[in-house]
């Protein structure tokens, strides 16, 4: 029989796999009939006559350029997308070559925004993409393709703004403590593709937008900051904010322009009816698929939430309480003063991360209520975030995992958990796109007695986190083994963890 350590492996590779471009874009798109041939997008159909045009820009959209140009063959005119710098390379040596494109392929690759900031090379990919759309008529479809990273990767300011200067403004608005949805209000604000301006530039042609989510609650107008999408905010908001951290009268001249000739309110709201914004991979997907892979192995699987944020200790308390409550269920103390007092706690740690739309009573109820027959699979999903105090390496992956194994190992040591050692529990972390922080890592795996063994190889996690140095603790301990490791996936739906648990 596999190890717990297998299970979770293979519901992490099953998850990746099923949101990976190839597998995604075959689900959501295909060409049907010869005669006058339709593009059938998620039961949506539209018309093809030799007219249709490709653009994207994102971190998973040269797998989704290259599967999407086997599907649409000779009906494709010319296409061009906007990819991290490297990335042809990277995934040559992966020998992921059905991620890559074809040698005589329709579609120019432009490689820039590096280390995810936008940069000339990022600029000359979205001029290009930009003249291309510019020229389509009401006869030509568009399909664009869109997934997370793609904001760096499409810079065009509005002229005469200059790029190193909407990267200044940018920057004087990050020191001043502004929050990355304001941020993305003022680089909306002047860009001439961000915000729907895509979409607009694209008028009167069709334009159909193929979505790789990899923010909570998939809202198209945040993705890649909207190409395609109505923006909610006006150049009003913009000037609120700049208002709000005193930037009004450090404005380069160009910024000032724009913003004083721009209509303070939209004149009449605009028609995007021309659009189809389409969610074609997300975390939901991606667990939806674990949970289904889970139940195959005989566990009774839940899905705890595909929105997981916040400080990765107060995840890591609430992820190490949940495990103390599957065992106490083991255990048959599924009521009684050990079980309360945990449920207590965790309902407190749940109102202090304040995940979106999770009924956290509601999921309690539904683990107690699963029966100590059958081993259990908690499944999560989101992003959490890392306070940095030290200059270790890392990832927020990583160091969940060892904050999990370090409450296991203090809830042991206390004699908290129930009966230690009647239950089996593994825990693992990983990133889907297979990269977690600055290392070749996208994750580890934990099990309660991790921080133990450990210490007898002279290695203590307390001093590691303190310098938020999780990958050189896993990297040396026990050669290694506890991290994981699945190279670049091609693919971007935020964070999945597991918790495996049985008797």
């Amino acid at each position: 029989s596999m190890t717990l350590r297998e299970h979770a492996l293979s519901l992490f590779r099953s998850a990746v796999g099923t949101v990976r471009p190839t597998a995604m874009l075959k689900r959501a798109v295909k060409l049907q009939g010869d005669g006058c041939p339709q593009l059938l997008v998620k039961g949506r159909a539209f018309p093809v006559k030799r007219n249709l045009y490709l653009v994207g820009f994102g971190k998973a959209v040269l797998g989704m350029a290259a599967a999407a140009e086997e599907i649409l063959g000779d009906h494709l005119v010319r296409g061009i997308i906007s990819v991290p710098l490297g990335i042809q390379e990277s995934l040559q040596r992966a020998g992921m070559r059905e991620m890559l494109l074809k040698p005589h392929s329709k579609i120019q690759v432009i490689e820039g925004a590096k280390n995810n900031l936008p940069d000339p090379e990022a600029l000359k990919g979205a001029d290009a993409i930009q003249e291309l759309v510019k020229g389509l008529t009401a006869d030509d479809l568009l399909l664009v393709l869109i997934s997370g990273g793609g904001s760096a990767l499409l810079p065009a300011p509005i002229p005469p703004i200059l790029l190193e200067e909407k990267e200044k403004l940018t920057k004087m608005l990050a020191s001043q403590g502004a929050a990355i949805q304001e941020l993305n209000i003022i680089r909306k604000t002047l860009s001439l593709l961000k915000g729907g301006g895509l979409a607009r530039l694209a008028y009167p042609a069709q334009v159909v937008s193929l979505i790789l989510s990899d923010v909570i609650g998939d809202p198209v107008d945040i993705i890649a900051s909207g190409p395609t999408a109505a923006s909610s905010h006006s150049i009003q908001d913009c000037l609120r904010i700049l208002g709000k951290y005193n930037l009004l009268h450090h404005l380069p001249k160009s910024v000032e322009t724009v913003l004083s000739s721009s209509p303070i309110r939209p004149s009449a709201p605009e028609d995007y009816s021309h659009v189809c914004n389409i969610i074609i991979g997300s975390n939901t997907l991606a667990l939806d698929e674990a949970k289904h892979q889970a139940e195959g192995l005989g566990y009774a699987a839940l899905i705890l939430s595909t929105a997981v944020c916040g400080e990765v200790s107060c995840v890591a308390a609430l992820y190490c309480e949940l495990i103390r409550l599957g065992c106490l269920s083991f255990a048959g103390l599924r009521e009684g003063s050990p079980s309360d007092e945990v449920r207590r706690n965790l309902l407190q740690l749940a109102a202090d991360l304040e995940i979106p739309s999770l009924n956290f009573a509601e999921f309690l109820q539904a683990l107690q209520g699963l029966g100590s027959e059958r081993p259990v699979c908690i499944l999560a999903g989101g992003e959490t975030t890392v306070q940095l105090q030290g200059n270790g390496k890392g990832g927020r992956n990583q160091e969940l995992a060892l904050r999990v194994g370090l409450g296991l190992h203090k809830a042991q040591a206390t004699q908290v958990s129930p009966a230690p050692g009647r239950c089996e529990i593994i825990f693992l972390s990983g990133g889907t796109d297979g990269q977690d922080g600055p290392t070749e890592a996208a994750g580890a795996f934990c099990s309660p007695e991790l921080v133990g063994e450990a210490l007898q190889e002279g290695l203590d996690a307390e001093v590691f986190l303190s310098n938020n140095d999780s990958y050189t603790f896993f990297s040396q301990f026990q050669g290694g083994n506890h991290l994981l490791v699945t190279g670049l996936t091609g693919t971007n739906v935020m964070d999945i963890q597991a918790i495996l648990i049985r008797a």
